[in-house]
């Protein structure tokens, strides 16, 4: 072990967690490994500090790009999200939908998801994902340097929630994110903790109003809400590809609600 990663092992896992969630739901390079077990667990705690700061690279490109009109910037924002991410909750959707679309019961279900391949569902989701995203980009033109940090955050607090109260039902053998969707209350206290950051921030701003931020953690609220009770109706529980699906949902719904007129 490197005297780098002797003294990075000195960190807590609170701590030692946020180096993990870049590694874990982002391509950055960021190193130091070998990472425990422990830091792991807390890396989902961290997931919403990845939006804010994707979300403010991403405003930053928005911003730069809007020259070339609000639209083609939104798309091209949308691609840069899907490299810096390797599409990690894009595939979650897709599988979802193919599983959730196209199965009526459990093992159907779970077989759909271990499917690398993409149906008609998750092809159709995959669109309205891209194409609506990118839509409300060009909808909130300028704001959008402030609406996805804000947005990207929200919409990754959900699912550290789904893995603190639900049952996860993949196999140890089969699940790649067995460690980290170990997440407990207090990751997700944490997870929530980095959204009323993120937006009290954006609030004393002065961008968007304590209605809209109410209207946007209300609606973040019930897409988890919504998306918990349809994965336990279906099989019991969550998978990871449904973690990824909520987070999906959630970027499309904040925007949403940030670019109503």
């Amino acid at each position: 072990m490197s005297v780098a990663n002797g003294a990075a092992w000195l960190l807590p896992p609170p701590l030692r967690g946020i180096r993990a969630a870049f590694i874990f739901f982002t391509r950055l390079p960021l190193g130091g490994f070998p990472y425990r077990e422990a830091d792991w667990r807390w890396a989902g705690a961290h997931a919403p500090f990845v939006g804010i700061v994707l979300g403010a690279a991403l405003g930053l490109l928005d911003s730069l790009l809007l020259p070339l009109g609000a639209l083609p910037a939104g798309v091209f924002v949308i691609a840069a999200s899907l490299l810096l991410t390797g599409a990690f909750h894009e595939d979650g959707l897709a599988d979802t939908s193919d599983a959730l679309g196209g199965a009526y019961d459990t093992e159907k279900v779970l077989a759909i998801l271990k499917d690398s391949r993409i149906g008609t569902f998750g092809g159709a989701a995959l669109v309205v994902s891209i194409a609506g995203r990118a839509s409300l980009l060009a909808e909130l033109k300028e704001s959008a340097l402030w609406a996805l940090p804000l947005a990207w955050c929200g919409a990754r607090v959900g699912p550290i929630w789904l893995m603190a109260t639900m049952s996860y039902v993949t196999s140890d053998a089969a699940a790649k994110s067995r460690q980290l969707t170990q997440a407990r209350v207090p990751q997700a206290l944490i997870a929530s903790a980095w959204f009323v950051l993120a937006a009290a921030l954006v609030g004393s701003a002065g961008r968007f109003s304590v209605a809209r931020l109410g209207a946007l953690a209300l609606t973040l609220i019930a897409v988890t809400s919504v998306s918990a009770w349809r994965y336990h109706s279906r099989i019991g529980g969550i998978t990871g590809d449904f973690l990824g699906a909520t987070e999906q949902l959630g970027e499309l719904a904040a925007l949403a609600v940030l670019a109503w007129r």
